[in-house]
């Protein structure tokens, strides 16, 4: 374990108590959120992100070191463990350098070598290695030929014959092949060769077919330099039949480091072990360490992507939320209609319609009269339109109503990606029974721009369109990432006991998906929570899931204002102490003409000297401080809202050089696509970013950011516009 503590210690770059007593929490059974949150002072303040990242690790190497364990018991059983294979296995970092020392041992299937290993010709390959001896090759090679020696049935297979001198070489030199091949110090150093000199070669499969992928029709670049976009989309060319790819190594220096290992001076054997070694490398080596390179470069890649997605995904769950508005949700389409739903404030849908401004029916002016009659009725403060199949003309119809009728309502586009998966959904039905499938896509656009985080919980992670190849990365390492990335957001911002959704809920820390059906049954059964206490009369939620999870839930009309703020139970006695002290009590929170008052005296503390009265944590009295200012406040305020537009923009409006307001949409290793208003979305490749250089995009931007662009160039043929942000 001291070992472990001391990799990620090293790797992470933060002190080895810290290490030590974040596993210790991890062992007990505590969540990443309530860790990050709440044992502060326990782990030196490390946030959920360096947690996360220390779990993975921590569970990558136990399984190394268990994988260790299973090694080394397998090598002994066999009787071939000596010092020099313990102390290889114990410095291997990877799990491949531990399988590449364990290769010779392994339970071999049929292969040449086995063959010719089951004939008897092992003693003949270590003469030949060995290159000792000075008896011709050939006369020594007679002595094995067996034939005589086999039974009428024995010789019938081929397995056990060995027929010539040329059988009893050819079988020699197929277990060497095996032995060079089996040998982890060349593995290690071909692969470090290939690292820094190889290439990686695409051509097409198909010739001169069109696709996506013609850049890559004739292609090469260092291996050691390649990004994951590229070794992704490679990889799904290749994966579609348009793309054939090889790796390109240095063979001479490969075969050279090789042969200077095994020859000893020039004998009878040099040529031969010479054409052994190309068979062992081209035959055996070759093609596992070209799977090997392109498995840890997809790995590596996959990892990028994940946390690509991951970053793009908690952007848009913490975006910020329009409070207190009515919403209409516009479902674009064209011959089935566009699908209309008003929801109030509270997310309650107030009516639903479909009507045909677009192709093929084009009933414009009925469309405008029913959308009108139900502003007016239903108080409609925006308009939420999903920027799918016909979302422009959609757009076009709602801005034109907007300019002649002059109502004062402004619309929002807003990211339907996944609203049809969920529209479909189980959860869907168990919501809106008696609603039909195409008018929950509407209410579900609607209410995004309420609140995205409560609706896009309910939607699979990979559904919501911000990553890059995100269907061509290990699925479970993406649902896991994307879960965790869920966990953290939800926690982030907490969650109303009152309102929430089971989706919501079975994020919280400490829930599972049965306890989050069982709050809403529970609520459903007595009425409102009053007070968190309440949690621990729900079936199946006990103190341990009581703990992790108490603090990120709130009640806003309940007993104790406390439960407005992300205050823990357990510093509730230490909280009313600290108000006590300044000449407050708790239910000032709910005070505004005292909270300023309040807010005044907070600042003012001396926290060294106030924790240590309070018998808790500086960190800790930081974070209580911090929520006793800002009672209720919503962390998502600070986000940047949604650009409210009431005109359309067209491609043939823009022109080079024109600067716009744009919304970020998605962050990808090359660059950002910037929502500007026209059909779609433009590209602000890396290098227009900054004047400085940058590593990766998201050093600058991120999902949902509100970004000034400037128009650099129009393809109207292929409708993509390029963007800068060096306005």
């Amino acid at each position: 374990m001291e070992k472990i503590i001391k990799i990620i210690s090293e790797e992470l770059g933060i002190k080895k108590e810290q290490v030590e007593n974040t596993i210790k929490l991890i062992d007990e059974g505590n969540t990443i959120p309530f860790i990050a949150r709440y044992r502060k002072e326990v782990t030196g303040g490390l946030s959920d992100e360096i947690l996360r990242e220390l779990g993975e690790r921590l569970s990558y190497l136990r399984n190394l070191e268990q994988r260790k364990e299973e090694v080394i018991k397998s090598i002994d059983e066999q009787g071939k463990l000596t010092d020099e294979i313990l102390q290889a296995v114990a410095i291997a970092k990877t799990l491949a350098e531990v399988e590449d020392i364990y290769r010779p041992y392994k339970q071999k299937k049929k292969t040449r070598a086995t063959v010719a290993k089951a004939k008897g010709l092992e003693p003949l390959a270590n003469i030949i290695l060995e290159q000792k001896e000075t008896k011709n090759i050939k006369e020594i090679a007679k002595e094995y030929i067996n034939v005589d020696k086999l039974s009428d049935e024995d010789k019938k297979n081929k397995d056990k014959v060995v027929a010539s001198v040329e059988d009893a070489i050819s079988g020699a030199l197929d277990i060497i092949a095996e032995i060079i091949s089996d040998e982890p110090k060349y593995r290690k150093q071909i692969k470090k060769f290939c690292y820094r000199e190889g290439l990686v070669v695409t051509k097409s499969a198909k010739e001169n077919e069109k696709s996506n992928y013609e850049m890559y029709y004739d292609y090469k670049e260092a291996i050691k330099y390649i990004p994951s976009h590229r070794i992704l989309a490679i990889n799904r060319g290749e994966k579609e039949g348009f793309l054939k790819v090889t790796l390109e190594k240095p063979e001479d220096k490969i075969l050279n480091y090789i042969e200077r290992d095994i020859i000893k001076g020039e004998t009878q054997f040099t040529t031969m072990i010479k054409e052994t070694i190309l068979d062992s490398f081209k035959r055996l080596i070759e093609p596992s360490i070209d799977r090997e390179i392109r498995s840890d470069l997809t790995e590596k890649a996959e990892e990028k992507a994940i946390k690509v997605f991951g970053k793009n995904s908690k952007q848009l769950l913490l975006g910020a939320p329009i409070k207190g508005k009515t919403v209409m949700g516009f479902d674009p389409a064209y011959r089935t209609g566009c699908k209309i739903a008003v929801i109030d404030e509270t997310g309650k849908v107030l009516d639903y319609t479909t009507v045909y401004p677009t192709e093929p029916q084009n009933d414009v002016e009925g469309a405008k009269k029913e959308l009108l009659k139900l502003i007016e009725k239903d108080k409609v403060d925006m308009i939420a339109i999903g920027n799918g199949t016909a979302s422009r003309e959609s757009e076009m119809f709602v801005a034109n109503m907007i300019k002649e009728t002059k109502i004062d309502v402004h619309y929002v586009i807003v990211s339907e990606a996944g609203a049809s998966v969920y529209s479909a959904s189980k959860l869907a039905t168990e919501e809106y029974p008696d609603i039909n499938v195409s008018i929950r896509g509407a209410i579900s656009i609607a209410r995004r721009l309420q609140d995205p985080l409560a609706e896009l919980v309910k939607i699979d992670p990979k559904a919501i369109g911000v990553g890059q190849y995100q269907h061509d990365v290990n699925q479970k390492k993406l649902s896991e990432s994307l879960t965790a990335v869920v966990e953290d957001s939800v926690n982030k911002v907490g969650v109303d006991v009152n309102t929430a959704t089971p989706s919501l809920l079975s994020y919280v820390s400490g829930i599972n998906n049965t306890i989050a059906k069982n709050i809403v049954k529970y609520r459903d059964e007595n009425g409102k929570l009053k007070d968190r206490k309440q949690l621990l009369k729900v079936p199946k939620l006990g103190k341990v899931a009581f703990e992790q999870c108490a603090g990120f839930i709130r009640i806003y009309d309940g007993d104790n204002p406390l439960e407005l703020t992300a205050v823990h139970p357990e510093s509730y006695e230490a909280t009313e102490k600290l108000l006590a002290e300044i000449g407050f009590n708790k239910n000032d929170l709910k005070d505004k003409e005292k909270l300023e008052d309040l807010r005044n005296k907070l600042k003012s503390i001396n926290i060294e000297k106030t924790a240590k009265e309070l018998g808790i944590g500086e960190m800790t009295l930081g974070d209580i401080i911090e929520e006793l200012s800002r009672p209720g406040r919503d962390p998502r305020e600070d986000m940047p809202k949604p650009i409210l537009r009431n005109d359309v923009l067209k491609l043939d409006d823009l022109k080079e050089g024109m600067v716009l307001t744009g919304t970020v949409r998605n962050v990808i290793d090359f660059g950002a696509f910037v929502d500007i208003g026209v059909k779609h979305d433009g590209l602000v490749h890396i290098s227009e970013m900054s004047d400085k250089y940058i590593k990766n995009p998201s050093e600058i931007v991120s999902v949902g950011d509100i970004v000034k662009v400037k128009v650099i160039n129009i393809d109207k043929e292929r409708q993509k516009v390029a963007l800068s942000m060096k306005v």
